[in-house]
């Protein structure tokens, strides 16, 4: 038997050949027209049912259906309601006086020494009245007291030299001397009146650069505050 030369060997490409991606392209193109089929019929459904969705003036209607308006001659006319604000208080200067007294009584509101006829304040040789000012408005600090309550004049002065002495001679550049306001004395404040007195003397004025009614909380008009100098003037300072 003659052998078949090479050529005329035909192969069976369907029976020998292995073709794994033969069907993918057409399996692809399946898969798309399924997808854009869904997605169209998607779209078509969306747009039935907005098209079926009623508006809101055509809910607004059938909820209206079968409701009549009010006649005018039914409805119920209300005046406005008037808002009362109450008397307004007539102001005289008579309340305003009282009520100031009254929160002068109950608790010493208002209350300004030097406002009063019982303040006193002086100067020593060549010093503003400024100095006697701020000396009662509490500018400097008190740094000793002396109380002379209860003490006749002549004893009075005796304490009252000594302790302004031994402050003047310490060092003491403020201090405070309760002499009371007088009011069981008949007439006037003596014990007061004298420790204006004892100020007003030369040897005091060389040295006191001023002195002033204290403060409520010092005792006020029954007090004094009294400010030295550093030291005291010269004789020929004093001219």
């Amino acid at each position: 038997m003659q052998k078949k030369k090479d050529k005329d060997i035909v192969f069976d490409d369907s029976k020998l050949g292995h073709h794994p991606f033969e069907n993918l392209k057409g399996m692809i193109k399946s898969k798309v027209a399924s997808s854009v089929s869904e997605d169209h019929q998607a779209s078509q459904k969306n747009n039935e049912k907005a098209g079926s969705q009623p508006s809101e003036e055509e809910m607004f209607w059938e909820a209206m259906k079968g409701v009549n308006p009010i006649p005018r001659v039914h409805a119920i006319h209300e005046k406005p309601a008037k808002i009362s604000f109450g008397d307004r208080p007539v102001y005289t200067l008579e309340k305003d006086e009282l009520s100031r007294l009254a929160r002068l009584i109950d608790h010493g509101e208002g209350f300004v020494v030097s406002d009063t006829p019982e303040y006193m304040e002086g100067t020593g040789y060549h010093v503003r009245q400024e100095f006697a000012r701020r000396l009662h408005e509490g500018d400097f600090t008190i740094q000793a007291h002396i109380d002379l309550h209860g003490m006749n004049v002549e004893r009075a002065e005796k304490e009252f030299v000594s302790f302004l002495k031994a402050s003047y001679l310490s060092g003491k550049r403020a201090v405070l001397v309760v002499h009371g306001r007088g009011l069981s004395s008949p007439g006037e404040a003596i014990l007061k009146n004298k420790v204006r007195e004892w100020l007003s003397l030369s040897y005091w004025r060389k040295r006191v650069l001023a002195y002033a009614s204290a403060q409520s909380h010092d005792g006020g008009a029954g007090a004094t505050y009294v400010l030295f100098r550093e030291r005291p003037v010269s004789r020929n300072q004093k001219k």
